[in-house]
């Protein structure tokens, strides 16, 4: 499955390699794509992988998810 999420507070690419890497370390997820003009990440998820979780990841690094939606 496909989620879209929000994230506040990146402003470069260094930013962006921070939320990647943090998104690759949350188990099921599969692939991880981070635009920074759009501050937006869509990830590949099994199922079991929960908003909750992919907020927290994000946290962890620093930055905020605002939204999560499926695509």
């Amino acid at each position: 499955m496909k989620k879209l999420i929000s994230i506040n507070g990146m402003k470069c690419n260094h930013c962006v390699m921070h939320v990647t890497e943090a998104l690759k370390k949350v188990p099921g997820i599969s692939d991880v794509v981070v635009n920074l003009a759009a501050g937006t990440a869509t990830v590949n998820a099994e199922a079991s992988v929960t908003d909750e979780g992919l907020k927290a990841a994000i946290a962890d690094v620093g930055y905020a998810a605002v939204e999560i939606s499926a695509q």
